[in-house]
């Protein structure tokens, strides 16, 4: 089962409609992974609000997607996550580390937004020090 990942200018969007199996939930990075890499994504939103329930396998592979994203340059949101699956991934010992949360969809892309608003901006202050930096 291919998850659908829409392009929004320089961010993509994926939401993921049904459970997917470990194998499918692998793909999906994978996917995710090559689409940030074939159009030089500065961000990637995935929304999982069709999701009762996440198990640790998939809350594993929805961390280390954002960690392996933000490797290769870009920024991930994750939104749409119910209380319920928020409830059972603390309770379980399993919080997304590092990884930005939104309430839905819209708040995603302005967050999405504003990450990759930051990080331009913090490149190019360190771009700006890199040569002072150097004559110390």
């Amino acid at each position: 089962m291919k998850i659908p990942i829409l392009k929004l200018k320089d961010i993509l969007v994926t939401s993921i409609q049904i459970d997917l199996t470990d194998v499918e939930a692998i793909e999906f990075q994978t996917d995710v992974l090559a689409k940030v890499s074939e159009i030089d994504a500065n961000g990637v939103v995935i929304d999982i609000t069709a999701l009762d329930v996440v198990d640790s396998f998939m809350a594993g592979v929805l961390n280390n997607t954002a960690t392996m994203v933000r490797l290769l340059g870009a920024e991930v949101v994750l939104c749409g996550m119910q209380p319920s699956v928020a409830i059972t991934l603390v309770e379980m010992g399993h919080e997304l580390i590092g990884v930005e949360t939104a309430l839905n969809l819209d708040q995603a892309v302005d967050n999405i937004n504003e990450l990759i608003k930051s990080r331009a901006t913090t490149s190019l202050k360190e771009r700006k020090l890199e040569p002072w930096m150097g004559n110390r």
